[in-house]
């Protein structure tokens, strides 16, 4: 089993940790964002969120649903949907021994697409913008699993054409 230290002295090891810390803080921006929509549109969903603009009945209309609000939220639920798979899957592959380059290009097109699919929701461009960036990380990180396996590029299209001309 390999110690600790050798973790650290991989490079790859490195570069993945790096990433997946700068998709894990864009995550929590993203908590940090939808409080300061709801505070700034007023728009809670719980009872005591709404006590400090007054009590009962004038209190209940805070209690309510805000399209710039959810459009953040969506956007949240995005990040969990697409980082949580890249921490688990970038993992094995950091820890499959993968070159340093495609390692890098994997986790930099995914985070940079993390990026700007965040910052297609919250302006919002229209589509089909933000889906393309949704698309690129995630397309980036559907070959991951088959490098892991000890499969290349070059063998997973062969086994897609032999499959493809039976």
């Amino acid at each position: 089993m390999a110690k600790l230290t050798q973790l650290i002295d991989n490079e790859v090891f490195r570069a993945y940790a790096t990433y997946a810390t700068i998709v894990l803080l864009k995550m929590m921006l993203m908590s940090l964002i939808t409080a300061y929509f709801r505070i700034t549109r007023k728009a809670f969903v719980n009872p005591e969120d709404t006590a400090s603009y007054g009590k009962g009945e004038s209190a209940k209309k805070y209690l309510r649903t805000d399209a710039d609000v959810e459009r953040v939220r969506r956007g949240h639920l995005n990040d969990l949907e697409n980082i949580v798979p890249f921490l688990g899957i970038g993992l094995l592959y950091a820890l499959s021994g993968p070159d340093l380059s495609t390692a890098l290009l994997h986790f930099r097109i995914f985070v940079g697409a993390r990026i700007t699919h965040t910052f297609a929701y919250l302006i919002p461009l229209p589509q089909p913008a933000r889906g393309i960036q949704c698309d690129t990380g995630s397309g980036f990180l559907l070959p991951v699993p088959g490098y892991v396996h000890g499969i290349s590029d070059q063998d997973a299209c062969q086994d897609i054409e032999d499959f493809l001309e039976k």
